[in-house]
């Protein structure tokens, strides 16, 4: 792979990670549209890693106040047995990771076998954009600091669905957020504050099997040139898309995603 490759997916990466329009459906798309060949087996999950890893730093540099802040009380909640509204937080944000974590370990052959193609791609585009829009036209406006046990399992649940490539692991746990009663902006922190432990197990489970391949050759400048720019990246969707929802709907994304859908979908 060369440096541009690992530029440009890099950036796929770190926008769509965040963005709701998909990561790994825009991954899939983007080597398609450029006739790129795709790094396959050790080449495959070492680049993968690389991606993982920058769009990790990014969301955790962007929330690291809030981090610290949430688990510092997590833990002193359980050393006092008194747990407050910053380390309930905490605790439901673990809680709403566990079912796509579990989905992801029980379902990997599937979704390597039956996802992804271009077809099941474009309806999902389609389908979970007009989810999203949908959602996004409710009023309620709750705040993250009422998320409670029942709320973090349905958006976990919803998260389930992202494994499917091209539905969006922000743009689904927004949609379930939205549906809840969750104001944008929390929703969308909430999704992104949820994505976290989520990030660092795909990066762990992909860890894995790099250190028993080990890194092939002449792919650690692409890994790092990947990893970096999904950070700056991932950091620019983070905080880009915070600023949009406090004043903006959306709408933007909906249109985006059934458009490129169509595309899809014609050119299949």
């Amino acid at each position: 792979m060369d440096l541009f490759h690992a530029i440009v997916l890099g950036i796929v990466q770190g926008f769509t990670e965040f963005l709701p329009i998909s990561s790994s459906g825009h991954l899939e798309l983007v080597p398609r549209l450029f006739g790129w060949e795709q790094p396959a087996g050790s080449a495959g999950r070492a680049f993968d890693v690389a991606l993982h890893f920058g769009t990790l730093c990014a969301v955790v540099g962007y929330f690291r106040r809030d981090l610290w802040r949430y688990v510092r009380s997590a833990i002193a909640g359980v050393v006092s047995r008194r747990v407050d509204c910053d380390g309930r937080l905490g605790w439901l944000l673990v809680l709403s990771s566990v079912p796509a974590g579990l989905a992801g370990v029980l379902l990997e052959g599937f979704i390597d076998d039956r996802l992804g193609t271009p077809v099941v791609i474009g309806c999902s585009l389609i389908g979970f954009g007009l989810v999203l829009g949908a959602a996004d036209r409710l009023t309620e406006e709750r705040h993250i600091d009422t998320v409670g046990v029942r709320d973090a399992v349905v958006i976990g649940l919803a998260q389930v669905l992202a494994l499917n490539p091209g539905t969006s692991r922000s743009g689904i746990t927004i949609s379930a957020g939205r549906v809840l009663g969750l104001g944008r902006d929390d929703a969308a922190r909430f999704s992104f504050l949820m994505g976290i432990p989520v990030i660092f197990g795909a990066f762990v489970f992909e860890m894995q099997g790099l250190l028993t391949d080990g890194v092939p050759d002449g792919l650690v400048s692409a890994m790092v040139v990947g990893a970096v720019t999904a950070a700056l990246a991932g950091w620019l969707a983070v905080a880009g898309l915070l600023r949009l929802v406090r004043t903006r709907s959306f709408t933007p994304f909906v249109v985006y995603r059934v458009v490129l859908g169509v595309v899809v979908l014609l050119v299949a």
